[in-house]
């Protein structure tokens, strides 16, 4: 008589929010696999549906209770982790159904309340060697690229933001545990990494920069350190992978890798989140207020590295922020000349302390202010890109369209100005019927718009 392998429980997983809670929805999943879960794509398919909050803004609140009502809507069986589950009062209030509400990356939490929703089915016939947490695990983004994790919390008292409230200090990774997931990630194929975290600068500030041994050596829990290492690693054909720093605050520091992105270690890409650039906003801010140092720097690394591009974003609006103070920021814009801008309204967050702040700006007034900057930095952005026309640039591929009527095939790929999901890309005409996503090509830029480039794979 064959013996009948139970089938195993299917997950369905929303994730909602930054890259960073895209990688805590990765490694949960990861785990539930190692646990002989399966993942369900849709809603019908899946005995517990898993939804990852977001509470950084009352906006993006909104949108995790609508997606929390649509997946108890669909499903019933809802389990709810992230940001928001730190409200799980106000989220039991309104959905008193879901099944558990756990906080962020609480990964023991979730998946303890998902083996209570739905047990395992463990067979010795398929369970015998279960994955390892630590191996390469499930992946929600293409296989060319993937966000690498390095902390969580943050040590900052910005008054605008609750994320130490949401996610606590600081606390790195083993810079060892850190490499060794990077190390892997590029041998299964992974041609791009996203270095992420709350303040990427401060990476090992709270375990007093530690060293531990990396490859028969020392490397200290330390940004550049992390990104000279991360600069170096390999896959099996030899080939160095994009190394893209997300969310740099601009410490004197680091001013030491600009020269690893020049030698082509790193790409040269910053994300820095400048915020504004009036000083007197920056106090009502609680950041730094060193904008001419700033620029002074932005020079000086143009002058070291001059392919870099610098990516920011600002917050208009912000309680207090006069005409001056914008005009300001308008100004400082055209010196800084920055390639990447990402422009919101200042929108009060529960629990943050910039709601108590005097002279609350006027709707009417933010939404001016915002369709400016994002006029002034399209036009910035248009000249930055039309200077590239006639170079030779990179490009890796996202994506390869099917044949026209006329056999033309079409891609869509990504310059080392571009992180994937926030800012431009790079299309394509007439490429190979062998071009696969992954791929890095050199492309000759024939055109350029406000926010994209376009061209051809260069002649060999």
């Amino acid at each position: 008589m064959a013996i009948e392998i139970p089938s195993p429980p299917k997950v369905g997983m929303v994730s909602l929010g930054c890259p960073k809670a895209l990688v805590d929805s990765e490694r949960i999943l990861t785990r539930l696999r190692a646990d002989g879960y399966t993942m369900s794509p849709d809603y019908a398919g899946a005995d517990v549906v898993l939804v990852n909050t977001c509470g950084f803004l009352d906006s993006a609140k909104e949108e995790s209770l609508a997606a929390i009502g649509e997946a108890m809507a669909e499903n019933g069986r809802v389990i709810v982790t992230g940001c928001m589950g730190n409200e799980a009062e106000s989220i039991r209030a309104k959905f008193p159904q879901v099944l558990a509400v756990t906080g962020a990356h609480q990964y023991e939490a979730v998946v303890e309340a998902v083996h209570d929703a739905a047990p395992p089915e463990l067979s010795p016939y398929v369970d015998l060697i279960p994955q390892a947490y630590d191996e390469a695990g499930v992946k929600l983004t293409p296989r060319h690229y993937g966000y690498l994790k390095i902390s969580e919390g943050c040590n900052h008292a910005c008054s605008f933001c609750i994320i130490p409230s949401l996610r606590g200090k600081l606390a790195s990774r083993r810079i060892d545990a850190v490499l060794r997931e990077a190390e892997k990630l590029v041998q299964a194929g992974t041609r791009e990494l996203l270095v992420i975290s709350q303040d990427t600068s401060a990476y090992g500030v709270d375990v007093r920069h530690e060293a531990r041994n990396w490859k028969d050596r020392e490397v200290r829990t330390h940004m550049t350190d992390l990104a000279r290492e991360l600069g170096q690693l390999k896959d099996a054909q030899g080939r160095a992978p994009w190394v893209r720093l997300h969310y740099v605050y601009p410490y004197p520091h680091v001013d030491a890798v600009i020269p690893l992105m020049a030698e082509g270690l790193l790409t040269p890409y910053l994300d820095i989140p400048f915020q504004h650039a009036a000083p007197s906003v920056l106090k009502a801010m609680k950041r730094p207020a060193n904008e001419a140092k700033v620029l002074d720097r932005l020079r000086s690394w143009r002058e070291i590295c001059p392919d870099i591009a610098i990516r920011s974003s600002f917050v208009v609006g912000f309680p207090g922020e006069t005409e001056a103070d914008f005009e300001y920021l308008l100004d400082w814009l055209d010196e800084a000349q920055l390639d990447r801008v990402g422009a919101f309204r200042f929108e009060p967050v529960e629990g943050a302390r910039a709601n108590s702040l005097p002279d609350p700006v006027p709707e009417e007034v933010k939404e001016e202010r915002y369709q400016r900057i994002m006029e002034k930095t399209a036009a910035i952005s248009a000249a930055r890109l039309q200077a590239k026309v006639g170079r030779v640039l990179p490009v890796i591929v996202d994506e390869v369209g099917e044949p026209d009527e006329d056999g033309d095939i079409g891609a869509t790929g990504r310059s080392q100005a571009d992180a994937p999901e926030i800012d431009g890309a790079v299309y394509l005409r007439d490429v190979s019927n062998g071009l696969q996503a992954g791929d890095i090509v050199d492309v000759l830029i024939e055109d350029a718009d406000e926010h994209d480039l376009f061209g051809a794979v260069a002649k060999g």
